[in-house]
């Protein structure tokens, strides 16, 4: 893991969104978390902005290595943490004026050939953010043919996902697979040559497949409840998301914590209407041009803001979120 970290970065890392985040939500001041610390980005943007305090929060331990080089000069206001953000509200320890959550695979992972999260580059089939439990070569290795569909499909609405399961099985019985390159070639195999301009033939197994090792959706709700518990009233959520399955997440999150869900039949009882425990923006927040130009990465990414209210935190019914089904692996 040490060498990754002193691996070279080839491209800039670009916090996607930061100039509207800082917008949305001045004044900037008090405590916040950074619940995907990564490069640094928006913690960095956060403290030149007026924060008084940053916790960054990430599950892959070498991005804190990476920090080494600049974290030592804000040590007093930037405090570094190992964990997931569906723990942020415990690893603060402190009521919050702010939670970030950047929902993206970094794109330091992406340019570490070695994390097996790119399918420009060949590398081992890993996946995994922390390096703990099972890997994408796991997954492809020991998943049944049932369930390698099930995960293309609900993770990465790939609508040819039985025809990748099934070369995925016919071809681990020849030999094993273990690098994105092996995969890549399943996934080119079996699908048409994209069109000038259309995405790679392996995005979406990719993606399914970084979502269920990491079980993305699972810390996303809990992200989302641990944010809520942490805030203090007049706090601030930002969330950056990159694919619908996530932004609808999200929005629906935001819908049921501010009482603006739809869908009530009208044949059902009359329930008492939950506190409102977010004031949230109705719509979605797209990266302008100029930013798009900048940083590509930005292309399909989304935020949406919410500010806490008095109320005190819930339990939230997670069947209104709108989540894909889950797939046990």
């Amino acid at each position: 893991m040490a060498a990754a970290a002193r691996a070279p970065q080839t491209k800039p890392h670009i916090p996607v969104l930061l100039r509207t985040i800082l917008e949305a939500c001045a004044p900037i001041e008090g405590t916040w978390l950074d619940g995907t610390f990564g490069a640094g980005g928006y913690a960095r943007g956060l403290l030149d902005a007026g924060a008084g305090k940053v916790f960054g929060v990430d599950r892959d331990p070498v991005v804190f290595e990476m920090a080494k080089d600049w974290a030592g000069d804000v040590a007093g206001s930037l405090q570094l943490v190992e964990g997931t953000f569906s723990d942020l509200d415990t690893l603060a320890g402190e009521p919050l004026d702010g939670v970030v959550l950047d929902l993206g695979v970094s794109s330091m992972q992406l340019d570490q050939a070695e994390r097996g999260f790119s399918f420009m580059s060949d590398g081992p089939l890993d996946m995994r953010m922390s390096g703990k439990g099972a890997s994408a070569a796991n997954v492809v290795a020991d998943a049944s043919e049932e369930v390698l569909a099930d995960i293309l499909y609900h993770y990465g609405e790939e609508r040819a996902a039985r025809t990748i399961a099934r070369a995925i099985v016919k071809t681990r019985q020849d030999a094993p697979i273990e690098t994105t390159g092996a995969l890549v070639r399943i996934v080119e195999g079996v699908l048409p040559r994209p069109k000038p301009g259309a995405s790679h033939p392996a995005t979406r197994t990719f993606q399914a497949l970084r979502i269920a090792v990491n079980d993305e959706f699972g810390q996303l709700a809990a992200g989302l409840e641990a944010a809520e518990r942490a805030l203090k009233p007049m706090g601030w959520l930002a969330v950056v998301s990159f694919h619908s399955l996530e932004d609808r997440v999200v929005k629906r999150f935001f819908q049921a914590r501010s009482g603006k869900m739809s869908g009530v039949s009208r044949y059902q009882p009359e329930r008492v209407p939950e506190a409102s425990r977010f004031e949230a923006r109705n719509k979605a927040i797209p990266p302008n041009v100029d930013e798009i130009a900048r940083n590509p990465r930005a292309r399909s990414a989304k935020l949406r803001v919410g500010r806490r209210t008095e109320a005190e935190p819930g339990p939230v019914d997670r069947s209104k979120l709108g989540l894909p089904q889950e797939v046990s692996i």
